[in-house]
């Protein structure tokens, strides 16, 4: 490659990982995903989701895996997965044998699927799940932010890989062998200002000194304090409760949640969650718990009088006062656990579809009776489950009367559906019979009716006819008479 052509690849992509091994970091990350590789299709989930703050090394690593295993990689990006032929047409490719680089291998990379769209991009995301249940090669996804409730068919059936951010450290050395490589003139200082700026993205850094350096010929930390500026990016969740806990100030806290991708109202669930995983003092728990607690009483008021100005008291306790609550072991602020997603949006999402069948017996309800649904609810959905549990011939009697489906009737039930349902489905084929026969009743009659209209319409079109023919006939003879005389 000529001297020209190399000045003007970006540095992003010529100082990319060839192989496994010159990844950033990422051991866990790295060996994880190398087993399933290997293992594949003999794994438990057809599909890898490697997910991860921007710049750690997911896409780096899936192509250093595939230069290293002899894959040829066919990718895609978000924007090019949003219909369902853009995924038939990557799955023709990859069923197609023959290889443009000699590769004997195929793997499909989905990149950034979470900027899927939920409702716009259904299609797409069906197409990506049978893709994924069919496909011949091993399917790769990679994703910031993986724990959108639209993206939960997806991380059911994919090995979930986690990516930590980057340190400090781990971006200063990438960016020193860079100066080296480049005989470009790098202040330490100005390396390490670099990578803080960056909060652990390293393809940003990277560019960040690939601009200075070649612009100026040197990166000195008066150059660098000049031209770069911080990024303005928002935290995972599992970054975010990091922040949270190991703050030292109360502004620090308040500034993890402000940038975010949480809003205040998950932010609670989370550290509800995560507060026993961080803190292991009792005294220091209670305490934790209390500040949520009030923050919680303060969110509360707000729906109930709409004073937005209590919202900056919330988010002190459920930020600064989680914070500081490590007063006993304030080294427990600092140690680093697995964050668990909260179980209170697991069991929403879980039970969607159960809620959504007790809203429409709510509202059926309701509507009979002219009564609220909250009213249906709390006072009247209770007494038919009692009704349907004890008394199976009354429950489908009632069912009928209300027009409840054989859903609403399970819901209600409970144990006792099976019973139910046989007298439902009795009942229900008992009507349609009845229905039947005075169908056909009204049928005969009306056809009956009829007939009997017909014949007495015809009758007296009959007698009219002779009547007409026997004056026709006397004229006639009157008149013959008088001309003879």
């Amino acid at each position: 490659m000529s001297e020209g052509v190399d000045k003007r690849i970006p540095w992003v992509i010529k100082y990319r990982p060839k192989r496994i091994a010159e990844v950033v970091n990422q051991e866990d990350a790295k060996a994880k995903f190398v087993e399933w590789l290997r293992k594949w299709p003999n794994v438990p989930k057809r599909a890898a989701l490697l997910y991860g703050p921007p710049g750690c090394g997911k896409t780096s690593l899936v192509e250093a895996a595939a230069h290293e295993f002899g894959y040829e990689i066919i990718e895609m990006n978000a924007s090019d997965f949003r219909r369902k032929s853009d995924i038939e047409r990557i799955a023709a490719r990859a069923a197609m044998s023959n290889s443009l680089f000699g590769a004997k291998k195929k793997l499909i990379l989905l990149d950034e699927v979470d900027g899927i769209a939920g409702r716009e991009d259904a299609g797409g995301l069906e197409a990506i799940l049978h893709l994924i249940k069919l496909s011949p090669s091993p399917i790769v996804m990679t994703a910031n932010d993986p724990w959108d409730q639209k993206l939960r068919p997806l991380r059911e059936v994919s090995e979930m890989i986690q990516f930590k951010r980057l340190s400090k450290y781990d971006v200063v050395k990438v960016l020193s062998t860079i100066c080296r490589k480049e005989g470009l003139y790098c202040e330490e200082e100005a390396l390490k200002y670099i990578a803080e700026r960056s909060e652990g993205d390293l393809r940003s850094a990277i560019n960040d000194l690939q601009a200075v350096g070649e612009g100026y010929g040197k990166v000195t930390l008066s150059l660098v304090k000049e031209l770069v500026k911080p990024r303005d990016r928002e935290h995972d969740p599992f970054e975010t409760l990091r922040n949270i806990f190991s703050a030292r100030y109360a502004w620090q806290a308040k500034m993890a949640l402000s940038q975010s991708q949480l809003d205040y109202d998950q932010a609670k669930l989370w550290l509800l969650e995560n507060i026993p995983n961080q803190y292991t003092d009792p005294e220091d728990r209670a305490r934790a718990f209390e500040a949520l607690s009030k923050a919680d009483v303060y969110l509360g008021r707000i729906v109930k009088t709409g004073d937005w100005g209590l919202l900056a008291y919330a988010i002190d306790l459920m930020t600064a006062g989680v914070a500081l609550a490590a007063r006993n072991n304030p080294k427990d602020k600092y140690r680093w656990v697995r964050y668990s997603f909260p179980q209170r949006l697991v069991m929403l999402s879980r039970t969607k579809d159960v809620r959504a069948l007790r809203d429409d017996i709510a509202k059926l309800i309701a509507t009979h009776e002219h009564i609220s649904m909250a009213t249906a609810k709390s006072e009247v959905m209770p007494i038919l489950m009692v009704i349907f549990r004890s008394n199976p011939d009354y429950a489908a009697r009632l069912a009928i009367g209300l027009g409840m489906s054989e859903k609403m009737v399970e819901y209600l039930a409970g144990p006792m559906k099976d019973e139910v349902l046989a007298y439902y489905r009795k009942y229900k084929e008992m009507m349609q019979r009845e229905a039947m026969e005075e169908a056909m009743a009204r049928t005969m009659t009306t056809v009956a009716r009829e007939t009997t209209e017909s014949t007495k319409s015809t009758g007296r079109g009959s007698g009219r006819s002779r009547r007409k023919k026997e004056v026709g006939t006397s004229t006639s003879l009157l008149s013959f008479t008088k001309k003879k005389s």
